[in-house]
């Protein structure tokens, strides 16, 4: 009985095994990086908008311009955790841009990574929208404005402060999106001093949070084209108007062109000055390498796309 009773719970356990298995699942490389990369976009986007609405809506009474840049940076690294392992987690353009550059990131696949980011960011923007419409309704009256005190365009894009010209705008989000790149460079250079296995996401939120605090006030660290166009674009739809583009003697265009540039002169300078520079790696290195690569964010974009990237 007892041998009968447990060949019965071993096929029952079988059974429950094999049903929860999924039935359907998505092997076409191309499809899965795009969706990863929307998901996680749409996470980091979502989290760090909401935190926005909040501080915005709430006029200081929950929080502050530091609950922003805690919003965006613990945005960043849950957005990592979500598609780190599939797209590499970029969930910017200028990231895409520079890895093509560097052939990280094979060319064709640039349009995949623009367009998911872009969805996931105008997806962000809209789910935002929906969960704080009465808030901000609340807020400024029904008004929705792009400058003045009750202003709320700002939740979803990024204006320039009234003092910054747009060549000091520009010149801003060049050198902010360079400390960017130059520094997830360092974190993923596995002959240097790479975040450790595992701690990559806290490693890249904790450099958006410290370029936040140190470099946000001048025009919101943008930092990235497709977080900011693609909101803009849906405040244009929802209410706000044409006056999302004319603001900031014609601002969009500024977080469109600068960060991508930006991002390579980074990355550039730090393949330049410290990367070109490695000695060469011996058998135990090379084992090494092989094995960080694995869990590195921006290197593992290499492995997961070697068939498709290039």
């Amino acid at each position: 009985m007892k041998n009968l009773q447990s060949v019965d719970i071993g096929v029952s356990q079988q059974k429950q095994l094999n049903v929860s298995q999924p039935k359907v699942w998505l092997t076409n490389d191309l499809v899965r990086v795009g969706l990863a990369e929307s998901l996680c976009t749409y996470v980091m986007m979502v989290l760090g908008l909401g935190s926005v609405a909040q501080v915005v809506t709430g006029q200081g009474e929950f929080g502050q311009y530091l609950s922003i840049n805690l919003g965006f940076g613990l945005g960043v690294a849950m957005g990592v955790h979500v598609g780190g392992k599939v797209s590499g987690a970029h969930m910017n353009a200028a990231v895409s841009f520079t890895m093509c550059t560097f052939g990280r990131l094979g060319w064709k696949m640039l349009p995949l990574y623009v367009f998911a980011q872009l969805l996931g960011s105008f997806l962000a923007a809209g789910t935002i929208y929906a969960v704080y419409y009465e808030a901000i309704y609340d807020y400024c009256g029904g008004n929705l404005t792009v400058t003045g005190v009750k202003a709320t365009a700002g939740i979803f894009a990024t204006y320039p402060a009234p003092y910054l010209s747009l060549l000091g705008g520009f010149i801003d989000q060049v050198f902010g999106t360079a400390m960017l790149l130059l520094c997830l460079m360092a974190l993923s250079d596995q002959k240097n001093k790479p975040a450790a296995a595992g701690s990559e996401p806290v490693a890249v939120g904790l450099l958006v949070l410290l370029i936040g605090l140190s470099l946000g006030s001048n025009s919101g660290y943008a930092i990235n084209p497709t977080r900011d166009i693609a909101p803009r674009v849906f405040t244009a739809i929802a209410g706000w108007g044409a006056d999302v583009f004319r603001s900031g003697n014609g601002w969009w265009w500024v977080p469109l062109v600068a960060p991508p540039i930006g991002g390579v002169l980074g990355a550039g300078l730090y393949r330049v000055l410290v990367e070109m520079h490695h000695p060469p790696p011996s058998e135990h290195d090379h084992g090494m390498v092989d094995k960080f690569e694995e869990t590195a964010p921006l290197g593992k974009q290499g492995n997961i796309c070697a068939n498709i990237c290039v």
